[in-house]
C-alpha cells in the first residue's frame, strides 16, 4: 500500500513540474508574441520620409533585406509583376536629381531603389508595386537607414527620365525612385491618425 501512495505522490509531483513548466512556456511564448507585435507596429508608427543621407554606403546584406521585404509584398492572383532596378552609379543617380522634380535628394544618397512593373504581366501592377514599394520603406526603417517615395508614374515625362538612366524596356514601368541612406541626423515621425477620417458601418 505505502508503494502505491509513493507511486501516486510521484505521479502528481511529476504531472504538476509538467504542468507548470508547460504553463511557463505558454506564458514565454505569449510574451514573445507580444513584443513581436509591439516591434512592427513601432516601426509603422516611426517610418519616416528621409530626405538627407550620410555619405556612407549602403550594405548589401541590407539591400537585399529590404529587396525580400518588397518581394514579400501582397500581389492580385500571385502575378507579382514588381522589378527592381539598384541604383548606386553617382552619374545615373545625379542625372535622375537634376531632371526629377522631387527627387533632389538623390544627388546625396548613396543608392536608390527604382519599383518597376510589368505591364504584361498585371493590369493593376501599380497596386501590387505600391505594396511592395512599402514594404520597402518599413524594411529601411527596420535596418536604421532613411528613405523616401518619389513618383515616376504616371508622369510621363518622370517616366522617361528614369528610363533614360535605367535601360527599362517598354513593358516595364517605373512606378517610384526610392532615395537611400543613413539618415543625416535625427528624423522624427508624424502622427498621422485622425479619428475624424474612420467611420464605422456608415460613411
Amino acid at each position: 500500500m505505502k508503494k502505491w501512495n509513493t507511486f501516486y505522490l510521484l505521479l502528481v509531483v511529476v504531472l504538476a513540474i509538467v504542468i507548470l513548466k508547460t504553463s511557463c512556456m505558454e506564458d514565454r511564448k505569449q510574451g514573445e508574441a507580444t513584443l513581436k507585435s509591439k516591434a512592427v507596429l513601432e516601426n509603422i508608427s516611426e517610418r519616416k520620409s528621409v530626405r538627407k543621407y550620410l555619405s556612407k554606403s549602403v550594405e548589401e546584406d541590407k539591400i537585399d533585406a529590404m529587396l525580400k521585404a518588397g518581394m514579400a509584398a501582397p500581389s492580385g492572383m500571385d502575378r507579382r509583376p514588381w522589378e527592381f532596378v539598384i541604383v548606386t552609379d553617382r552619374v545615373a543617380l545625379d542625372s535622375m536629381a537634376a531632371k526629377l522634380p522631387y527627387a533632389k535628394m538623390l544627388t546625396g544618397a548613396p543608392l536608390a531603389i527604382v519599383v518597376c512593373g510589368d505591364t504584361t504581366l498585371s493590369s493593376y501592377w501599380y497596386l501590387d508595386c505600391s505594396a511592395a514599394t512599402q514594404n520597402i520603406l518599413l524594411a529601411a526603417e527596420a535596418l536604421g537607414l532613411g528613405a523616401v517615395w518619389t513618383a515616376a508614374y504616371p508622369y510621363e515625362d518622370r517616366i522617361d527620365v528614369v528610363r533614360q538612366n535605367t535601360g527599362l524596356p517598354e513593358n516595364i514601368v517605373p512606378l517610384c525612385v526610392i532615395p537611400i541612406g543613413y539618415p543625416d541626423g535625427p528624423q522624427k515621425a508624424k502622427d498621422k491618425f485622425d479619428s475624424k477620417r474612420v467611420h464605422r458601418n456608415i460613411y
